[in-house]
């Protein structure tokens, strides 16, 4: 019997009969092209494939898609990143295939790469629309907020760590309590309740409130010894007064259970306070979340903390059946989990000092955590003075109205509860259902105290206080308590990547709540000016939040079908007299007005065309003739007040869009802008079925295509999505994913052949002919309708000098007063109401100010005689330039500084009151 053939022969021979194949007479043929390559050439990337495990057809794919990189025009960037982008390209390929058989983590190990990087290099892949799907998308973006949340705690979680601990503890310490076993045991344990407690990985919150019960937990198994105050403090009361914790030597520790910890309250009160978090919603998550999972997981104790070989082996299970970050890594700082250095640079960056003879107390800016702490306590602290339930102003409201609402309106309440808490907890995970009581309660208070505001607005406005339509009205209702739970959702969602104040999405971002309440966007769209207005303590954030909410509506949301919108623009056209379309072009460049009201929106069109408005009836809110400024001379039916004035808002929209995308593409070309406005403007006027179950930026990528098409300018698809994709608040599913017909969807140039082309295809040609179409006004540009009060104002003539309110955040255990973390853009920040240093910096400020008298206005006349410019002055004794304001004789200096720089603050808040009543009175002309 001849002797079997070694392994490696019988693996050639097997590979040899792999790589024939049967040809058409009988014979074999070798297999031609890219096993052979893979086999010659490529012998790494079998490496690569062989090393993460990946299947037969995640490797010819991928193999494929890399290919096809380097055929396109930026082939030499990826032969040099050869390892890098076959990574990208295993990467895409199987998350497409659903057949990931590695962790993202074991992923960038093998390629030698950081998160940071490899996100940045498969941004520069996509140049093609067709490289990285959306699902690859989806994936990628819930691989970028869990990174940004992970990294934002662990900071946080090394700094606090840092202020709790001792660096070099007493020798009594045995050497087994090291701060790094420590650190290991807090950072493992919070991973694995992290990953067990919650569904919304992303939620910074909750995480972060997780990780004090954490620390809370560990402090309590701490020898004082290691421990700062005020924590030492706290464990030694909790040992004082007979708690659960345990005499560490001696003593069986795994008798130590969650039964026991659960009474004390010490540690975590201190780190609330440290924290600034509030107290009853992490006591809420330590309760029915933290316990819970202690006793599920069977924490055993050694020397007072948990074993880590346990903890780190539950946690890889986790690790391994999520297959993305192994955030164990952080702990050695490993270079895969580094942030982007860019990055790092910018948000490091603190103010310079003057002088290195100075005095200067340079804070670092704050961090993701505690701009999102310091957002929730100031939503606490506002809402304090509200109650759960109707105000007696409301009760007054509600008893004069023709039908009472107050009934109906407290079961809505009810019923919605439920509902929320259900949604949440499915949401976020079932243990954290008290934490979405918690939060709709806040959302409650502010449901009533805006709506309270609101009708007090609307009494002084329209002088009656019956609004019985209005308070009966189901929708309304819906919408304004969605709006304001939006508000509360939203200050708890905050992103960690959030350093701008932009809000990102996450699992439970708008629209969610729309889903939750089954509430239609275009009706949700109604209220939010309206409630923008009536509630003056909104921050800056939350307004700008709530307008993009509204942009989201406009853009897409409101035309899904199934929307009132399309309701209503059929009722439009079918309306006696009235001219074909929801708004007429005329009315573009008009100065958009903005005094109607939540009622004018929900309860419009409702009077008879030939009732005249010769005064307030008792439900007068209800209907648009009591708006100032109407009088109805003409017969023709009433048109309706929230479509009329959506179209605009969609209109304003559009055109701000357009030319944003404009200027970057076709600044070369500006006489193409109003052509490309015109067949803008003309689809979405007279084709608007094109825009259902699709976005506005897609039917003005196409508008600007076909324009540039028959006016023979080169501009390709491919450059419009590249410019796009640099836009704020844009989404890569925009081009990717475009509704073509029923249920089916492909990319932005399969929608433009297949679907715009042919619809507007002769109107299109006309702008090639000599007599184009009437071109479409530009809409005029408004000013915002919502004045912020922290926005800095320049002190007239100054050299750079603004006064502005203290911004948040603030440090809220001390109240609204001193603000612990501010990072000026200029050299000198003077904060009224906290120390002023030295007195140097006023000179300075005198020195700054001063200046200006060398400075001469410009002017085209060399010969005119140059003037001084106006200046404030605060080295004249008694006197402010500015205002001629005199001061007592026994006042000190300091004090007359004091009383000028409020002088000028308060003059220029009347000056910016002024110029917004001057601005409404010309939009109302």
């Amino acid at each position: 019997m001849p002797p079997k053939p070694p392994r490696r022969a019988a693996a050639a021979a097997a590979a040899a009969v792999r790589n024939q194949r049967v040809s058409p007479d009988g014979g074999s043929a070798p297999v031609p092209t890219a096993p052979a390559r893979l086999e010659i050439g490529e012998a790494d990337f079998v490496g690569l494939c062989d090393a993460l495990k990946v299947s037969e057809s995640v490797r010819e794919k991928a193999w494929k898609t890399y290919e096809s990189l380097t055929a396109a025009d930026g082939a030499p960037a990826y032969n040099k990143k050869k390892k890098e982008t076959w990574g990208v390209c295993i990467f895409i390929v199987a998350i497409d295939l659903d057949e990931m058989t590695f962790t993202f983590t074991e992923l960038l190990k093998s390629i030698s790469i950081s998160v940071c990087t490899f996100f940045q290099f498969l941004k520069e892949v996509d140049v093609n629309m067709d490289t990285v799907s959306t699902k690859v998308d989806s994936t990628v973006s819930r691989l970028k907020k869990k990174y940004d949340v992970l990294l934002a705690l662990y900071h946080k979680f090394e700094r606090t760590c840092g202020l709790i601990y001792l660096e070099q503890p007493s020798s009594e310490i045995s050497a087994e309590l090291s701060s790094v076993l420590v650190l290991k045991n807090y950072w493992i344990t919070f991973l694995l309740a992290k990953g067990k407690v919650l569904q919304v990985e992303d939620d910074l919150v909750i995480s972060f409130q997780l990780l004090l019960c954490v620390l809370d937990y560990f402090i309590k198994l701490s020898p004082p010894a290691m421990l700062k105050e005020p924590y030492k403090s706290a464990v030694t009361a909790v040992t004082v007064n007979g708690s659960a914790r345990t005499p560490r030597r001696g003593q069986n520790r795994n008798t130590r259970t969650s039964k026991q910890i659960d009474t004390d309250t010490k540690v975590i009160e201190v780190l609330c306070k440290e924290h600034d978090c509030n107290l009853d919603e992490v006591k809420n998550v330590y309760f029915t979340s933290f316990i819970p999972f202690l006793n599920s997981i069977g924490i055993v104790a050694s020397n007072g903390l948990p074993e880590v070989e346990v903890l780190s082996k539950q946690y890889d299970e986790l690790y391994h059946n999520n297959k993305d970050i192994d955030a164990r890594l952080f702990l050695d700082h490993d270079e895969t989990l580094q942030p982007d250095v860019i990055a790092c640079s910018q948000l490091e960056r603190t103010p310079i000092k003057n002088n290195p003879d100075e005095e200067l107390n340079v804070i670092l800016p704050q961090t993701p955590v505690r701009a999102a702490m310091n957002n929730i306590q100031q939503l606490i602290m506002i809402l304090n003075s509200a109650t759960d339930k109707p105000s007696d102003t409301l009760i007054r409201y509600f008893n004069n109205c023709t039908v009472n609402p107050k009934d109906s309106i407290l079961k809505r309440v009810e019923s919605l509860e439920h509902i929320f808490k259900m949604k949440f907890a499915e949401a976020v995970g079932q243990g954290c259902a008290e934490i979405g009581s918690q939060r709709y309660k806040l959302g409650v208070r502010l449901y009533y105290r805006v709506m309270e505001s609101m009708l007090k607005s609307e009494e002084e406005r329209l002088s009656v206080q019956n609004f019985s339509k209005l308070l009966n009205d189901n929708i309304f209702h819906t919408s304004l308590l969605a709006c304001a739970l939006e508000v509360v959702m939203a200050t708890y969602g905050r992103s960690a990547s959030q350093s701008d104040g932009t809000s990102a999405e996450t699992d439970l971002s708008f629209p969610w709540i729309l889903n939750v309440f089954d509430l239609k966007a275009f009706d949700f769209y109604k209220v939010i000016e309206s409630f923008i207005k009536a509630e003056p303590s909104l921050t800056r954030e939350m307004i700008k939040h709530l307008e993009r909410c509204e942009h989201r509506i406009m853009e897409s949301l409101a035309w899904q079908s199934g929307s009132p919108l399309f309701d209503l623009i059929k009722q439009s056209k079918e309306r006696e007299g009235q001219t074909d379309q929801p708004e007429p072009t005329s009315t573009l460049n008009v100065p958009l007005q903005h005094n109607h009201t939540a009622a004018d929106l929900y309860l419009s069109p409702v009077r008879s065309p030939k009732k005249k408005a010769s005064g307030p009836s008792p439900s007068a809110t209800s209907t648009p003739d009591a708006q100032p400024g109407v009088t109805p001379q003409t017969q023709k039916p009433q048109k309706s007040t929230s479509l009329s004035l959506f179209y605009k808002k969609v209109y304003l929209l559009a055109y701000l869009r357009l030319h944003t995308l404009f200027f970057r593409l076709l600044s070369e070309h500006p006489d193409l802008e109003p052509l490309i406005w015109t067949l803008f403007q003309h689809t979405l006027q007279n084709e608007y079925e094109l825009m259902r179950d699709r976005h506005l930026d897609q039917i003005m990528m196409c508008s600007m295509y076909g324009i540039c098409k028959v006016k023979n300018v080169d501009l390709r698809f491919k450059i419009i999505v590249s410019a796009y994709k640099e836009l704020p608040n844009t989404n890569q599913e925009t081009f990717k994913r475009v509704l073509i017909r029923e249920e089916k969807y492909d990319s932005i140039i399969v929608f433009y052949n297949l679907v715009f082309m042919q619809k507007l295809k002769t109107n299109i040609l006309q702008y090639a002919s000599n007599r184009p179409p009437t071109l479409s006004p530009i809409p005029h540009i408004p000013r915002s309708p919502y004045q912020f009060s922290n926005s800095p104002r320049r002190v007239p003539a100054g050299n750079n000098i603004y006064i502005s309110p203290l911004k948040s955040p603030y440090k809220f255990s001390d109240g609204f007063q001193s603000p612990t973390k501010m990072t000026p853009r200029s050299r000198i920040l003077v904060s009224i109401g906290e120390s002023f240093g030295t007195s140097e910096k006023f000179q300075k400020i005198n020195q700054m100010v001063c200046n200006s008298d060398c400075q001469l206005k410009r002017s085209a006349e060399v010969s005119a005689a140059p003037k001084p410019l106006k200046r404030l002055r605060f080295d004249i004794e008694g006197q402010d330039e500015a205002d001629g304001s005199k001061h007592l004789p026994q006042e000190s200096k300091f004090q007359q500084k004091l009383a000028e720089m409020t002088s000028t603050r308060t003059r220029m808040q009347k000056q910016k009151l002024n110029d917004g009543n001057d601005t409404s009175a010309s939009e109302e002309k």
